[in-house]
């Protein structure tokens, strides 16, 4: 199993949504475009958002473990993928990518 580099590639917000359909929130998301997480093997990495690893973490499995081709090959580097969070308000793109390394 490989690990997977998780890299925060765009972060999108939707005030006018908020403004009509969400409570306030104190600390709504973190993520900054450039920030950079590593999983070891299938392992959420610490400091992602719970959120963000639900919608991802089925992607990091696949590549963990050798997959390739997600989606009939729609991405130009057969070991990645563009995932992006489950937040309608705050959307945030992540690119996933295998590494040569091995999990621990």
């Amino acid at each position: 199993m490989k690990k997977c580099r998780i890299t925060v590639m765009r972060v999108a917000s939707y005030p006018d949504l908020s403004d009509k359909y969400e409570n306030p929130q104190a600390h709504p998301c973190d993520m900054q475009e450039g920030q950079v997480f590593i999983a070891n093997g299938w392992v959420k990495p610490e400091g992602l958002c719970l959120s963000a690893w639900e919608s991802m973490s089925p992607f990091v499995l696949a590549l963990s473990h050798g997959g390739e081709g997600l989606y009939e090959g729609w991405m130009k580097n057969p070991r990645s993928a563009m995932i992006s969070c489950n937040d309608g308000f705050r959307p945030v793109s992540f690119y996933i990518e295998a590494l040569e390394e091995e999990a621990d």
